[in-house]
């Protein structure tokens, strides 16, 4: 592997102890413009996510009623009751963004849909990196104040959902990410700068507590006021 993700890697719990692991719960709640522009603006109600780890699935619940959750894969994303019963689903979900801009309204499916495969790629960063079909490559570091933050672009698998193909990782000097670069492909390819810190250990993994994406400005530095996603997670549990 890469040096700087072997490091980034270990100084997130390690290889060894990722392995032993299947799956990731936690309650988060979040909020920020994207929501509002979507015409689904988010409420501050906390919910359970539940990811597993080494494959691409997750599930949010409650979702849009009490008894609802939402079960997402990339080539399948549904709204379900708690009791196996299917609300509503959508094969091939993907396809369904096409065309879309940032003011495109999204319907319930489409939401589960970002949900699913944002908190997967949060929860499973940086080991997602090392997983078969991902390639990394170190780039220009970010001078952020008195910090140097060292890079990686990574381009995606086609059979991995995620932000955008290729995306950037920036770690600091204790090879802990601090910031996460994308396009957000499905709702018009609009540039993010996600920042990450408030990090805590949870059964041997470290992983941070709160996000903020900001849209990114043609220089690369975010939009400070322009909050377009918070997550704010807790109660976090690998097993």
């Amino acid at each position: 592997m890469n040096e700087l993700l072997t490091a980034a890697i270990e100084a997130h719990g390690g290889s060894a102890r990722w392995r032993e692991l299947t799956r990731a719960r936690a309650t988060l709640v979040s909020g920020g413009r994207l929501f509002a522009a979507k015409g689904l603006p988010q409420d501050p109600e906390p919910r359970e996510m539940t990811v597993l780890l080494h494959e691409e699935h997750a599930s949010v619940r409650p979702f849009g009623t009490p008894d609802q959750k939402t079960d997402f894969t990339p080539g399948r994303v549904s709204i379900d009751k708690v009791d196996g019963r299917v609300v509503a689903t959508r094969e091939n979900p993907r396809s369904s963004f096409t065309g879309h801009t940032l003011s495109t309204p999204w319907d319930p499916l489409d939401r589960a849909y970002f949900n699913g495969y944002a908190l997967w790629t949060y929860l499973t960063t940086p080991f997602l990196l090392a997983m078969p079909g991902f390639t990394v490559s170190e780039i220009e570091p970010w001078q952020e104040g008195d910090e140097l933050w060292r890079g990686l672009r990574a381009a995606f698998p086609p059979g991995i959902a995620s932000h955008s193909t290729h995306q950037d990782f920036y770690f600091g000097p204790d090879h802990l990410l601090r910031r996460h670069d994308y396009h957000v492909d499905v709702a018009g390819g609009f540039a993010a700068a996600q920042y990450v810190y408030d990090y805590v250990e949870a059964d041997g993994i470290v992983l941070p507590t709160k996000r903020r994406a900001h849209s990114r400005d043609a220089t690369g530095h975010p939009v400070r006021d322009d909050v377009m996603v918070s997550i704010d997670l807790s109660d976090i549990h690998f097993s």
